[in-house]
């Protein structure tokens, strides 16, 4: 079994029931084991500034996948979720990125692991650090949890993990 992380955001309509949707489209992929969800964070845009905040969590996933087919299964939730990519860093239903893959080091056209910006944003390193706070940086061994960005602040705790907003209380 694999152990991935990734991160969930979104930003349009009703964004709690979105991320809710993700987890349980996730869930009941073909290959997911099981699936263990961050608190929800809200955050301010990054790059494209005029849109509202984004609800962010973090998920880690047992999967039999192999990191291309959880890409594959990241990519059709966007879809069933309404994702359309017009606008780069633009408003969005869902966007899920598989942040690690095991201790994976990867590089392909489609896919790079470990996520080549996760380091720089606090949205996706606090999440992450909550729900497994000492997974590292693969090669270096650096906590995620201490790396500048997730110090920044700008991350707010919108809803606790133990409030079953994700299915588990």
């Amino acid at each position: 079994m694999n152990t991935a992380y990734l991160s969930i955001g979104t930003n349009m309509g009703d964004r709690e029931a979105n991320l809710a949707r993700a987890v349980d489209l996730l869930r009941a992929a073909d290959g997911v084991g099981s699936a263990v969800v961050s608190s929800i964070y809200e955050t301010a845009p990054v790059g494209l500034t005029e849109q509202a905040d984004f609800l962010n969590v973090a998920v880690r996933v047992e999967t039999s996948l192999s990191a291309g087919e959880l890409l594959e299964v990241c990519q059709r939730i966007e879809q069933e979720l309404g994702r359309v990519r017009t606008v780069r860093w633009g408003p969005r239903t869902a966007d899920l990125d598989i942040l690690l893959y095991n201790e994976e080091r990867m590089d392909t056209e489609t896919l790079t692991i470990p996520h080549p910006r996760m380091h720089e944003r606090a949205f996706v390193l606090i999440p992450l650090a909550e729900l497994a706070p000492d997974v590292q940086e693969p090669g270096s061994g650096r906590p995620y949890r201490e790396m500048p960005a997730a110090a920044e602040g700008g991350v707010r705790l919108w809803k606790a993990a133990d409030t079953g907003w994700n299915g588990k209380e």
